[in-house]
Parts: C-alpha cells; structure tokens; sequence
C-alpha cells in the first residue's frame, strides 16, 4: 500500500503507480505526526484525508473512513448526519475557522464528544476546493485551556512569586508579584544571573534548583533567607519556596526546560516568631538567674551569675566595673570617673565569669571611652567598630581595653537606689550582628539585677553613703 494511502490521502497517481509523488510521502508523515486528529472532505463531501490520531479517537482506519461520503451511519448518527455535514460543509463559505463541539461515533458503537475547528481548502484558483476539520476529544481540549489558563493566571494575578529558571538557572518568566519582591521590573530580571540580584543566599537558591533539575521536586516546600539588591539598598528576607521541575510533553523522553519556582514572602511571620522565641528563651534565662543568685551568700558572686545567665545567647565577653570612690550622685557629680574591674568572662576558654576587683586598680580607660561615657550619662551606650579589616578591628578592641575579638559594645550604667554604681559592658565578635534596641531593653534588664546584688554587697561592707 502506498504511503498516501496508508495515511488516508488521495492524490492523481494511483496507490501502485511507480511514478508517486514524493510530496505523498512527506504528506503522510506530517499528518501521521500531528497531535490532533485531522480529515478532510472534498467540495462534495467526500472524506479525501484521515490520520493515525482520528483513528486513534475514533477506531475508524484511513481504509475505513477515505472515500467514504460524508460521516453518515458509520462516524455520527444517522439522526445528526445532515446537521453535522451542514455545519462542516459551511466552512467552505465562511471566513477563518469554524469551531464546533459534535458528538461522534466509535467504530465499538460509543460516542465521543469532540471540538472541532473547520476551514476551507482552497484549490489552484484560489475557489474552495474543500474543507479540512481538525478535532480533539473535548476534555483534552479542555484539560489544554485549563493548563494555558493556570500559567496566565499564575504569571499575571498570582498572589505569590512565580519564577520560570532556564537550565542555565537565569529567569525565563517571571510574574509581576515576584518582580516587586525583586524590586526590579520583569523585563530587566529576564536572563540574569541570580547572583546579580541576591546579595546573599544566591548559593542555597542555586543549590535548590540544581537539585531540582537532577532529581526533581522536592516533597514539601523550603524556607530561605535572601537578601535582595533593590534601588532602595539591601533587604533581607525569608521566602517560602516550592520548586517544580519542567520537561517538554513534546519528546518521547523527559527534556527539562527548567524549574517553576514559586515563592511566598513570610519575612514579617519569621521574624515574629524569631523575637517571641527570644523573648521566652531571656525571660527563662531571667527566672533561672534569680533563682541560682538566691542561693549565692556574697552578692558580688550573686551579680556574677545575673552575667552568666545573660551571656547565653547574648553577647561572647562581659565586664563589670565598678567606681573606684563612693557612688556618684545623678546630678551635679563632679571629678574625672575611675572605674575599676569588678568581674570578668574568661578570655581564652568558656567558663563563669571571675572577681577581679581584689587589687582595686583603676582600668586604663581612656577619655571618651564608651564605659565612661555611659556613666557620665547615666544610660546606656553603644559602640562598634564599623566595617574594614579585621586587623582595624582587632585594634578597635584593643585601644578600648576589650578582647581582641571584639566588635560590638553595649555598655549599661549600673544605677540601685538612685546612685550610680558603674558600668556592665556586653561585647560581640565580628561574625555577629550588632546590638539593637531590643537587646537594650534586655542588657537593662539584667543591668538592674546585676546594681541592685553590687548595691547589697555594698551595704554589706558598709560603705558609707553620699
């Protein structure tokens, strides 16, 4: 059987004749090879073209169906033949395409409902010649729509980010709500290196779509902390991320085009979470504090385990200094301030803090040192050695009469009865964050713990008042 016929076309050579047609060949691969089912009919109707995928559809071979007039009593029923061929036939005079839904007959004797999309065939002369309908099963159909519009609308109105990454990991698609996450407008994220619009976290994002790529989604979705370049300057922020990988329905094997990753901002959720898990992790440490400082008999030990208890967490090194002469009034102190070292974390490994004020040696503090200025005004002072090197750090520290590895300073006056008592100063090292507002109100806290067992000890050894 020629090519032609096999694929259910006619042309002018007969099936046997030597001399075919090459175009029947290429003819009947291009039909074979569609996706959807196609015939076509002749000016009088008659089926001239029948593929593999109507076969498929219908169980009607191209044998079975070409030459056959109209669908008639084999592929519609009789009682909706003439409508069926009214409305096909009708396409040969109309202009562009014709859509219909028509319920067709199995070769088996069920139905199947299918759309179609008619057009006229124009012959040499450019007159209609014919008419050629391409149909699919209408929940295909409708499975396809639904698909194009859940990409629309995921790319348009989603509530949520949506980002299409080639295989080279650069952003293909990219959907409105995501370009203002970005801070950048869509058209100018589309081929750019992730690395050029995260300042931080590019390497785990990277990571997680590699992943992807290779082994395919993971089974639930991921939290991950980025910090996102925008005109504005620098902002971090925790997205919740689902990654799903993409691959061609068009090839026999799976082809990824890329991953679909899909993004939820959860910043401000996370960071309330963060700050109540905090704030209960403090207030506990608060508790025990208070309870192992109730069993000390020295106050001055008892101030050392209120800077034990706040270090967890908190801060790497803390100091305690205490003024050198009799407790200074709030108002109208006069004089330079000497503090002297009451207690101190260990410097090298970890361990409870020790007195150290035995020898009553004045610190070598110079002037507009944070510690004496937070004495001076009575409040709470913060310092920090700024952005450079480490070597300008490590000299930072060291100018300071702090431990060469810090960074960060929060120095709080130690007030009990409404005199000054000195200073504690809280230190971090470089690889952590400075001290913000709320740890103030923490350090605070613990400061008036730490004034009111130094005032205790204090009236213990009976120190005159002033």
């Amino acid at each position: 059987m020629s090519a032609s016929r096999r694929s259910g076309t006619t042309d002018e050579l007969g099936p046997d004749e030597p001399g075919e047609s090459p175009g029947s060949d290429l003819l009947a691969a291009l039909l074979d090879g569609m996706d959807a089912a196609l015939c076509a009919l002749d000016a009088d109707g008659v089926v001239t073209h029948w593929n593999r995928e109507a076969e498929r559809i219908l169980g009607w071979t191209a044998a079975e169906a070409v030459g056959r007039h109209g669908f008639a009593g084999w592929a519609v029923r009789s009682a909706d033949a003439e409508e069926v061929q009214a409305r096909l036939m009708s396409a040969m005079t109309a202009p562009g395409r014709q859509v219909h839904e028509f319920a067709l007959v199995t070769k088996d004797g069920g139905r199947v409902l299918v759309r179609t999309q008619s057009a006229a065939v124009r012959g040499p002369d450019g007159k209609p010649a014919g008419v050629y309908c391409a149909f699919s099963e209408v929940h295909a159909q409708i499975d396809l729509e639904r698909s194009i519009a859940l990409s629309e609308a995921l790319l348009q109105n989603a509530s949520w980010g949506v980002v299409l990454v080639d295989a080279d990991l650069r952003p293909a698609v990219v959907n409105a709500h995501a370009a203002r996450a970005l801070g950048i407008r869509r058209t100018s994220v589309l081929g750019r290196p992730l690395g050029e619009l995260l300042a931080q976290g590019v390497e785990e994002l990277e990571a997680a779509l590699t992943h992807v790529l290779a082994e395919g989604a993971p089974p639930a979705p991921a939290e991950m902390w980025v910090t996102v370049r925008t005109p504005e300057g620098e902002k971090r922020r925790c997205w919740r991320s689902g990654f799903l990988r993409l691959a061609s329905p068009l090839a026999e094997e799976p082809v990824p085009l890329g991953v679909a990753w899909l993004f939820q901002d959860v910043t401000e959720a996370r960071q309330g979470e963060q700050e109540a898990s905090l704030l209960r992790f403090r207030t506990n440490q608060l508790h025990r504090a208070s309870r192992a400082a109730a069993e000390c008999e020295d106050p001055a030990e008892a101030a050392t385990v209120h800077l034990d208890f706040a270090l967890a967490g908190f801060a790497d090194h803390a100091l305690i200094d205490r003024l050198a002469a009799a407790p200074r009034p709030a108002e109208g102190a006069q004089g330079p301030v000497r503090l002297v070292r009451l207690a101190a974390t260990p410097a090298g490994a970890p361990g409870p803090s020790r007195l150290t004020g035995a020898a009553g040696l004045p610190v070598r503090y110079g002037e507009g040192h944070p510690a004496l200025r937070c004495v001076e005004r009575a409040g709470t002072v913060r310092a920090d050695a700024g952005s450079g090197p480490p070597e300008r750090a490590r000299e930072w520290a060291l100018e300071r009469q702090w431990p060469e590895d810090a960074a960060h300073a929060l120095c709080v006056v130690l007030r009990s009865r409404a005199r000054t008592l000195g200073v504690v100063t809280f230190l971090r090292a470089a690889g952590r964050s400075r001290f913000e507002r709320h740890d103030m109100a923490y350090a605070e806290d613990v400061a008036g713990r730490i004034a009111t067992a130094l005032d205790l000890a204090a009236v213990g050894r009976e120190e005159p008042e002033v």
